[in-house]
């Protein structure tokens, strides 16, 4: 159902925003800390998207990325509206650009991307979200797309996405109303994969992340390029069968123990 719309955001706009990296063992954490603004994405931090994807990509020992917000607040309330008048006038394109280079390096990241999704999820944070490869909520998640609230074109890749995950007639009614939307009807259109009790939401994700970052490697990168129609779904497929990691899973299994995959 939709609620109450989100109050504005009134805390002095002092501490650096940013997107950075923490790392746990096989899964990585990626945090976008603008807490001030409940995470809100300003143009740097749409711009250090893809070099901290870049970083995790070519970082053998990350199995698994995990997106959250910093604080309890907010997973990323949007893009930060007090730099459009000067960021996004006229057409946008090198707004535009940054954001879709942000949300092209997370899809494309070749590893398993979940999306810790506590507060608010709004705009340019659900964009980012629907990015990932799988979002978890808790009750306190909420979920808006408020461009009709602003005057801003949505763009057709964000639509073409949004309409796969939940179809034609929720994605309009996201569009065209801007309203905010709580976790259960976020679940039930499908924008969640999971809700979990308060208090809960990081230890569940930690855990799916963790169980994710023990298995084959290969196997999750040729799914991941199978679902997003990539032609390299064939050639990875094939690296599977021919994989160490192929072997070591058909031995374990045999030997009725744990297998140790290792990507290759």
């Amino acid at each position: 159902m939709s609620i109450e719309p989100t109050p504005p955001v009134e805390a002095p706009d002092t501490a650096p925003a940013a997107v950075s990296i923490a790392r746990e063992g096989p899964i990585a954490w990626l945090i976008f800390d603008h807490a001030a603004r409940r995470n809100a994405m300003t143009v740097d931090m749409w711009r250090a998207v893809p070099e901290r994807c870049d970083e995790l990509a070519a970082d053998p020992d990350v199995r698994v990325v995990i997106l959250r917000g910093a604080g309890d607040q907010a997973f990323v309330a949007g893009a930060d509206i007090s730099q459009f008048q000067t960021q996004r006038t006229g057409s946008g394109g090198s707004y535009a650009e940054a954001t879709d280079n942000a949300y092209a390096a997370i899809e494309h990241l070749p590893k398993p991307t979940l999306a810790m999704l506590h507060g608010f999820c709004i705009g340019g944070g659900l964009a980012i979200a629907l990015s990932a490869d799988i979002r978890y909520g808790e009750p306190s998640t909420r979920m808006a797309l408020p461009p009709a609230k602003l005057g801003i074109g949505y763009a057709t890749d964000g639509i073409e996405k949004l309409v796969e995950l939940v179809g034609p007639s929720v994605a309009k009614e996201l569009v065209y109303t801007g309203d905010l939307h709580d976790a259960d009807t976020c679940l039930r259109w499908g924008l969640l994969n999971h809700v979990v009790p308060k208090g809960q939401l990081e230890d569940f994700v930690r855990s799916q992340a963790m169980t994710m970052a023990s298995r084959a490697p290969l196997t999750q990168l040729a799914a991941k390029q199978a679902v997003a129609g990539d032609p390299e779904a064939t050639k990875t497929i094939a690296r599977c069968m021919a994989s160490n990691d192929y072997a070591e899973g058909v031995a374990a299994f045999m030997e009725k123990r744990q297998p140790t995959f290792r990507g290759n």
